[in-house]
């Protein structure tokens, strides 16, 4: 059974290996441009396992990797073609990598559930396998949001 615990210095080497796998997987699978070559950056990672917001799913080493906010997102603020499920309080998942590893998203929405229980998430319109996996454990599309820099992303919802 996976465990999910804060991310720590110590974890870097391992966490780089993780994102570093899951691209080389986006790009097999048709999905190259969400994360191109050198996405999260290496000083986005820092600041979040400084800020305590960077989770390792592992058993007997690390699995995967997340983000967890308990804050608005601000791109979520509008959504386009669509509407959120609900307005109240949530919790929101980014930048959720795994090493092949089955199993891992399953222990990142345990845990974002556990802290609240209204998730929400988004994945870019060629990542149809997390498309798939969301919509499997039960997420809602709702319709589009845009991340600061503009891109359009498919956003999800599960209450």
């Amino acid at each position: 059974m996976y465990q999910v615990r804060k991310a720590v210095e110590a974890d870097y080497p391992r966490i780089l290996e993780i994102y570093a796998h899951a691209r080389e997987f986006m790009v097999k699978t048709g999905n190259p441009n969400q994360w191109g070559t050198n996405y999260p950056p290496v000083e986005m990672l820092q600041e979040d396992i400084r800020v305590g917001n960077l989770f390792v799913v592992e058993r007997e080493g690390l699995h995967g990797v997340f983000a967890y906010f308990s804050e608005p997102d601000p791109t979520y603020g509008y959504i386009e073609g669509g509407a959120w499920l609900n307005e109240s309080p949530y919790g929101t998942i980014h930048r959720v990598a795994g090493d092949g590893s089955g199993g891992v998203f399953s222990a990142v929405l345990k845990f974002a559930q556990d802290c609240n229980p209204h998730v929400r998430i988004d994945t870019h319109h060629d990542n149809v396998v997390m498309q798939h996996v969301l919509e499997k454990h039960g997420f809602q599309r709702c319709g589009i949001i845009y991340l600061e820099d503009g891109d359009p992303r498919i956003a999800y919802e599960k209450v």
